[in-house]
């Protein structure tokens, strides 16, 4: 019997039926490759933005129409949204080419008639921060150039001066000076090397004290202030690039290692026309010291500069003449463990006060000082942590910051009176959870609000203030979000957990899909633990998020909480109880709260995992070595096997320095315990990392076949500390890391 003359649709109908179930069941299954070889779970993205007209009005970028791939550059007003082509694509198409530009970024004028356009980039260790700059007068529409006359794609930090008539920048550790027609060119120093550096900083100061843009006009724009890096004795850590050609070579880096002196630095005022450059009197051994911050005073006579000492725990501001070049010591701050630098450092009250923030009653503050350093008011007062200030607007009376009092896995904005008076205010709607960043125009009548949580990507929005009433939206993400509606998931649950030390710890985990309470399931914990980083944040995690999510959906539970150390704003004391302890305080709250979890009816105890990235690789060695009754497998990517062996900077400011207690540092160093391990262990790093150098790795494989361990390692050829250069590698790097747990940890509830 012909079925298809009694039924002529039916099998085309059951067709359809089959592929829409297929279809389905693809759209909410995860893989890895559609993970990593597609662009599904990208978040789209707005800007960069630029404020105009006095907070009223700004510019971003938007795709150009006549020219497909480039970009218009477009003002908005902020309330009318009355839209205008500022700088169309084909104004930035250079004489004798037929395409305009790439803008990686932009900048205005402090007059907004000048563009300054930054292309070309090149990568600079983590960031792309040298490439070639053009300027566009917006009046003439003529188009150069800056610094043609120097290799390409060498400029970097090219800033205006104060009147807008000239250009400065480093290229090749040199600064220059171009008049903005681009018709005279002065180098203001010449004695620039790869070991003196002037105008930018060595590996440690970038990495560690996010020191890139060494120089500051002036506010008159007389003069230029540079930090000096002599980085002579330095020891070059050589790395080993054996696949870019038939014989091998090194690629030495300036690495000061634990115990090692640092690079001394000076800071030195130079006329901007060029001429001599005179030097800051500033005490203090300049190897034994650190110069990470510096701002010009606003009246242009004095520059003032943060000194930490060596073990970073005393931190002095200098005030130093730019007239008699004399120095007076106007602040001082110290704590018996370590002090960050202050970054939201700002002139404010026409110049006769700068903030400051300080964790001197317990939470980290916002205070005013002085400019002379003899009187200070504490603004933000309350059992409560500051986490950065977005906007001091003088001209009302109000700071504005983000905080979150009551729930440290989350970011609000709030604001508060600058005379100290009265509570703060939040200004992030109640009700509204997850994370909120703040881009705040001059005045503080609006603002770019970005937000997103731990299950929803980023939302990017023109929001008023002080009311914060949704003027417009320019990112919904809804094309990721409708992706992930599809997905087969369920909601991230947020949980906090006391360890028998009664530390109590925030944390999220996620579930299988099919979650059945009444089953026992493997964990796999997510850890890092370390000063740098806190992992239980209610915010868009990303690829990484992903990850989890598909692993979720194989039947693993997915776990990771903050113990004592990491950053979060629960006060002095949580952040510095790790003072000379990590490996060790760090690795018990884990595996304490670990302890607490396996009590959980559905957690498998045989079946637990746990896996982690740089300060996240030790975590992972720290625990599977220190605590193999609980954890049974592990994968620790990129660690640091040996404290010893890290940089100074970092490692000395959370560890003391090593002739006072090497003993603590070796305590904390996974290296260790190599001994002990009893689970499994996959061991992944980049041989090109210059941050945490392959030499962790080698160094515990020889410890692990010492105690005749067995083990699994997978380098990757000069890949750095993302380990994510060359084609595939970052799907084979997490397809090597599924494949190892689906091997060792078995999924799926019992």
């Amino acid at each position: 019997m012909n079925l298809l003359k009694i039924f002529p649709f039916g099998l085309l109908w059951i067709t359809f039926a089959i592929t829409a179930q297929a279809q389905q069941t693809r759209d909410a299954h995860l893989t890895l490759d559609r993970l990593f070889q597609s662009d599904e779970f990208q978040s789209d993205r707005f800007g960069p933005v630029r404020w105009m007209d006095n907070g009223t009005a700004y510019t971003t970028l938007e795709p150009s129409v006549s020219h497909q791939g480039s970009y218009d550059i477009v003002k908005y007003d902020a309330e009318s949204n009355q839209r205008e082509i500022l700088v169309a694509a084909e104004k930035l198409i250079p004489a004798g080419a037929s395409r305009p530009l790439t803008v990686e970024d932009y900048e205005w004028s402090h007059q907004k008639k000048v563009l300054l356009i930054f292309t070309n980039s090149k990568r600079v260790w983590r960031y792309n921060t040298r490439g070639d700059y053009w300027v566009l007068d917006m009046q003439t529409q003529n188009l150069h150039q800056v610094g043609k006359s120097l290799p390409s794609s060498s400029l970097m930090f090219t800033k205006f001066s104060p009147d807008d008539t000239r250009l400065a920048y480093v290229s090749g550790h040199n600064i220059y000076v171009e008049d903005l027609a681009g018709d005279k060119l002065t180098a203001i120093t010449t004695d620039g090397t790869e070991k003196l550096i002037n105008g930018t900083f060595d590996w440690a100061y970038e990495e560690e004290f996010d020191c890139r843009d060494g120089f500051r006009w002036s506010p008159d724009g007389k003069n230029i202030a540079y930090w000096q890096i002599d980085a002579a004795e330095i020891k070059n850590f050589l790395m080993v690039n054996n696949t870019d050609s038939v014989y091998s070579f090194n690629i030495p880096v300036q690495y000061p290692k634990v115990g090692e002196d640092p690079s001394g630095c000076r800071i030195g005022i130079v006329d901007a026309s060029g001429g001599e450059t005179r030097w800051m009197p500033i005490p203090g051994d300049q190897k034994q010291n650190y110069l990470p911050r510096m701002i010009w005073a606003p009246d242009a006579k004095s520059i003032y500069v943060q000194q930490l000492n060596r073990k970073q725990n005393l931190n002095k501001v200098w005030k130093g003449s730019t007239t008699n070049f004399t120095v007076e010591q106007v602040y001082t701050e110290r704590d018996d463990a370590w002090l960050d630098t202050v970054d939201d450092w700002i002139w404010f009250d026409e110049g006769r006060e700068f903030s400051w923030l300080s964790e001197k009653d317990g939470w980290r503050h916002f205070y005013r000082v002085s400019a002379d350093g003899q009187k200070e008011i504490l603004v933000t007062e309350g059992d409560f942590d500051l986490a950065n200030i977005e906007l001091i607007d003088d001209d009302h009376g109000y700071v504005y910051f983000i905080a979150s009092p009551d729930n440290p896995t989350q970011r609000y904005l709030y604001r508060a009176k600058l005379n100290g008076k009265g509570k703060a205010q939040r200004l992030t709607p109640e009700g509204m959870g997850g994370t909120h960043s703040y881009q705040i125009g001059a005045g503080a009548r609006y603002a770019i609000h970005t937000y997103s949580d731990v299950s929803t990507p980023p939302v990017i929005e023109l929001v008023s203030l002080p009311d914060h009433k949704v003027v417009r939206t320019f990112v919904t993400n809804q094309r990721l979000r409708n992706t992930l509606e599809a997905l087969d998931r369920n909601e991230v649950k947020f949980f906090k957990v006391t360890t028998a030390e009664q530390v109590e710890m925030d944390g999220f985990m996620i579930t299988p899909p099919d979650f059945d309470e009444s089953k026992k399931y493997p964990v796999l914990f997510y850890v890092y633990g370390e000063p740098a980083g806190q992992t239980a944040r209610d915010v868009w995690g990303g690829s990484r998020m992903m990850w989890h999510y598909m692993l979720a959906q194989q039947g693993y539970i997915v776990i990771t909480m903050d113990n004592r150390g990491t950053p979060t704003l629960k006060g002095r004391a949580w952040r510095k109880a790790i003072y000379r302890k990590i490996g060790v305080i760090n690795a018990s709250d884990q595996a304490l709260a670990a302890k607490e979890v396996l009590k959980w009816d559905f957690v498998d105890p045989e079946r637990i995992g746990v896996w982690g990235w740089s300060g996240g690789g030790s975590m992972t060695l720290n625990l599977l070595f220190q605590y193999p009754a609980i954890y049974k497998t592990g994968m620790s990517v990129a660690p640091v096997a040996n404290q010893l062996y890290y940089d100074n900077i970092y490692q000395e400011r959370y560890m003391g320095v090593p002739w006072e207690n090497k003993d603590d540092f070796i305590k904390g160093s996974p290296i260790s315990y190599a001994q002990n391990l009893q689970g499994n262990l996959l061991l992944v790093h980049g041989t090109g990392d210059d941050n945490v150098h392959y030499q962790n790795s080698e160094a515990l494989i020889n410890a692990l076949i010492l105690h005749n361990k067995v083990f699994q390692v997978m380098p990757y050829p000069n890949r750095s500390h993302g380990i994510y250069e060359g084609q595939n590698t970052r799907r084979h790097l997490f397809t090597l890391l599924t494949h190892y747990l689906n091997t060792h940890v078995e999924p799926g509830g019992k």
